[in-house]
This record gives C-alpha cells, structure tokens and sequence, in this order.
C-alpha cells in the first residue's frame, strides 16, 4: 500500500475531525480491502469506547474509523459487481466500527445494520447539500439543467429526493447515486499496549501499519472486546460530480445534476463523509442499546424511505435465479416481501434488487 496518510495530514480534515481514525490514500484497489487489511493487522483499532465526536452519540457511543482514497480500481459491490472512481468526481469511502457479535449473527435484527449505514449516508448527503447552501435543480440531462429557488419547490430538500434501494443503493429521483457493501471482519486478539502513532517508532508515510488515533499507553487490554465483538465495515461508493457523459450506466446519476450550486468534489465528500460519520455514530449507539426496540423504529423510517416498495421489482440471486412481482413490504428482520404475478409472496433477504420502469 503507498501514501498512507495520517489524519493530520488528510485532505479530508472535517472527517479526521469527526471520526476517531482516519486513513487517507492516493489509490487503492478497494477501500473495504484496506480496511479489513489494517483491522486484522492491528492498524485500525476499533474495540473500546470512541471519542464521542459525533453530536448526540450518548455513552456507548461506538469507536469509528474511516478508510477513504482518490482513486478505486477495483471496488466492490453486492455479486461481486465491480467499481471503479476517479479524483475528485466520486466518494470512495469506507467506514469502520465494532458491534456486538451477538447482534451481528442475530439474523432477526442484524439486517438493519447495512439500513442504518443507508440512512446515515443519506443524513450525510443532506446535511451537505443544506451546508452548501444548494438550491434543486430542474430540467433533464438531454435539456440542459436550471437552479429552480427552493421557495418555488415548497422547500424541496435533499431529504425529500434522497431514497434507499432495498437493500443497499442510494437513489435519488429515481436514479442511482451510490451503493453500499457491508462486511463482517474478526476482530485480532491481542494487547495494545501504546499508539504506534505516538512517539518513538511512529511510522512513517507509506509504511503499513497505523494504529487507531486516541489509542494511549495504559489503554485495558481489549481481549475480552475482541472476542465479544466483531467488526463492521460499510463500503459507500457516491457520484457526487461525475458528469452526466461519463455516468456508468443510463439508470446512474451524480448529485451535482439534481442540486446545485455545490462546492468541489473533494470539499463535497469531505462533507458527506463527516455527516456520516456522526450519524452513524449516533445511530449504531442506540441501535445497540436496543436493537429489538430499534429495529420496529427503523422499519417504520426506512419504509417511509425506500425507493423500491410499491413498485414492480426483479431480484437477483447469486445462483443466478430470478424473481419479478411488486415490493410489498419491509418486514421487521430487514427482509423485503414480493408479490409476484399469480398473488404468491416470497421472503427475498440477500439479493440484488432493481427496479423495473413503470
């Protein structure tokens, strides 16, 4: 791995400031990859409680760290789909946290996990374009794009446009601007007896490992957390100023075509990714607290959110099977029930879902 940056040095510095590790490079294959790299070698630390920068997060409050680059040649979606980013048109950013294993394997609540990452990606999008000051576009990619004042739009926000695709793609009237992959990672059992970020034997730019920012000599030994907890890591790939020729599929889309003025693509993920950080602080926080009590409020606001109920949909398993019928219902594991056109409803809880037109 090259460029390794430390988050004084990160061309990021709203989000070295929220979360509690921050790791910046220039390119990389996948930011998940990196992630999972670092946290089995000991680099990232994520077990113990976190600093609490996130607003509102309470006692509890999870440890973050955030993996983020320029350029992704190789990421990675849901059925291996690849993606690729270039500087300064996409957010490529991965984030990183511990929960409890017990949570994790409960197949009747951990499915709300990679939900919470959706909502607070979408909190991130629309705490920036309301930091930004931007007003809704109007108009088609074919016709040109106007600034439509949102008095005109009765207030028409980034809260109103912004959707979650069950289960994983972020949507935004209609179009896809970004997808998530969640990912289970084992926690490394062993001592961290100081911050090899700190003092004597601090590595060096470019050198692998780099451990979690806050981590002091004294710290307990987290064994225990380790083996209570597992590792969480969401991959949030974003288009936030990718022009509309160079948009990879006809269905994609890119935030700056929907609002408008918006600052640069590097300014704007920073932004995003800062807001994203805090809410899913805040959110896995009480998320874990009480994950039955939760998970009935998250169906209840990802319901309101999703993009795909209602609609006619077409699920993809990774046997290469197919089902087509209408959206239904989001049920209270996170699954989706789907009708299809002989009245029969089948449970679908890992698949890639799109949408169908109209």
């Amino acid at each position: 791995m090259t460029n390794l940056q430390h988050a004084d040095a990160s061309p990021m510095p709203r989000t070295a400031a929220m979360a509690d590790r921050m790791v910046f490079v220039d390119e990389v294959g996948s930011t998940n990859t990196l992630a999972r790299e670092l946290i089995s070698q000991g680099g990232i630390v994520l077990t113990g409680a976190g600093a609490g920068a996130g607003a509102g997060a309470g006692a509890g409050a999870p440890r973050i760290a955030v993996v983020a680059t320029d350029r992704q040649t190789a990421g990675r979606g849901r059925l291996d789909h690849t993606w690729v980013s270039r500087p300064g048109e996409s957010s490529t950013v991965t984030y990183a946290l511990a929960v409890p294993r017990a949570i994790a394997t409960d197949e009747s609540v951990n499915g709300w996990l990679q939900m919470i990452a959706g909502l607070a990606a979408l909190d991130g999008l629309a705490e920036a374009v309301g930091q930004s000051g931007a007003d809704y576009l109007r108009g088609s990619f074919a016709s040109g794009l106007q600034y439509e004042p949102a008095d005109t739009m009765h207030q028409r926000t980034a809260v109103d446009a912004l959707r979650l695709k069950w289960p994983n793609d972020i949507f935004i009237d209609g179009r896809k601007l970004g997808g998530i992959l969640a990912e289970l990672v084992q926690l490394p059992k062993h001592r961290n007896d100081a911050d090899p970020n700190s003092g004597p034997g601090r590595p060096a730019r470019g050198e692998g490992v780099i451990a979690a920012v806050g981590q002091s000599a004294g710290e307990p030994d987290h064994h225990d957390d380790a083996a209570a907890q597992v590792g969480v890591i969401f991959g949030i790939g974003l288009n936030l100023a990718v022009p509309a020729d160079r948009l990879p599929t006809e269905q994609s889309t890119s935030l700056q075509l929907h609002y408008g003025p918006l600052p640069d693509g590097v300014t704007l993920r920073d932004m995003v990714a800062a807001g994203t950080v805090s809410s899913l602080r805040r959110r896995v926080a009480v998320f874990v607290a009480d994950p039955r009590g939760q998970a009935a409020s998250l169906r209840e606001e990802v319901t309101r959110r999703c993009y795909t109920l209602g609609r006619c949909a077409v699920a993809h398993f990774v046997d290469g099977s197919e089902l087509e019928g209408e959206a239904v219902a989001l049920n209270a594991d996170a699954s989706l029930t789907m009708r299809d056109a002989s009245g029969v409803t089948h449970v679908v809880r890992t698949a890639d879902v799109g949408v169908l037109p109209a």
